[in-house]
């Protein structure tokens, strides 16, 4: 059947047509909104997905990175604590203390330790398993990487969330509590200040949404599948119905 000639169809079915454009309309409206019926009210779902970077650089209160003094050694001995503090952070103590700092679901959380050669697999703790439900809820997770830079000693900070905001809170968030855990264990061992790491900020995080149009495209591919199939079924039931017709009178012709 050409096209015209399905069109044609189509216009004959025009109730059937309308159903299915209704029906579409309404999967549209729910593949981005949660309908709730009582009480009215329609809730946005998490499609977008947003991310932020900082960068910390791992020194000492006397600058082993600007004093040309240094060896090659001492700089290979701060990159190999840079390695050490990224792992820190994916503790379960710390991972909780960001958590709280960015005000985000601590169960939800995932943080990445930074891979070396030596360390080719990142630790997993309980925070950190993965679960093949984590494939449904990609755009709704909290998840910080942290990255070793293998010649320099910088950690490279990555959040991803829903927001812009909470990206860069959260990525922000690791850089605190990093500053607290090391001045928390600085205080207990009553380490001098002039032992002690230092940690340069290389600027603060700002979120961006990667997939701004996410939303239009996701409704518009539910609304074109089920706007398609609304009325490829339409016309498979309305032959099927025209099939038994002919069917009923050819026999009742045979009788006759």
């Amino acid at each position: 059947m050409r096209l015209g000639a399905r069109i044609r169809h189509l216009w004959h079915l025009r109730l059937g047509v309308l159903a299915s454009l209704l029906l579409a309309l309404l999967a549209a409206v729910w593949s981005v909104q949660k309908i709730s019926f009582s009480p009215p009210s329609l809730t946005p779902r998490s499609f977008e997905m947003a991310t932020a970077t900082t960068h910390v650089v791992i020194d000492t209160p006397s600058s082993v990175m600007l004093d040309l003094r240094q060896d090659t050694y001492s700089i290979e001995g701060l990159t190999n604590r840079a390695v050490l503090l990224g792992n820190v952070l994916a503790t379960a103590s710390v991972r909780s203390a960001i958590a709280r700092r960015a005000n985000v679901p601590i169960e939800r959380l995932q943080v990445e330790p930074p891979l070396t050669s030596k360390l080719p697999q990142g630790r997993i703790d309980d925070g950190n398993k993965k679960a093949a439900g984590d494939l449904i809820r990609t755009t709704d997770q909290y998840r910080l990487s942290i990255q070793a830079n293998p010649t320099v000693p910088i950690l490279d900070i990555y959040a991803q969330t829903p927001t812009a905001r909470s990206a860069a809170d959260l990525a922000n968030a690791a850089v605190a509590e990093l500053h607290a855990y090391l001045q928390q264990i600085a205080a207990s061992q009553k380490t001098p200040a002039s032992d002690q790491i230092r940690l340069l900020d290389l600027g603060r995080a700002e979120g961006t949404v990667i997939n701004p149009t996410i939303k239009w495209q996701v409704a518009l591919l539910v609304f074109a599948l089920i706007f398609c199939m609304g009325c490829a079924t339409v016309i498979f039931i309305t032959r099927v119905q025209r099939g038994w017709i002919q069917a009923v009178r050819a026999e009742r012709l045979a009788t006759d």
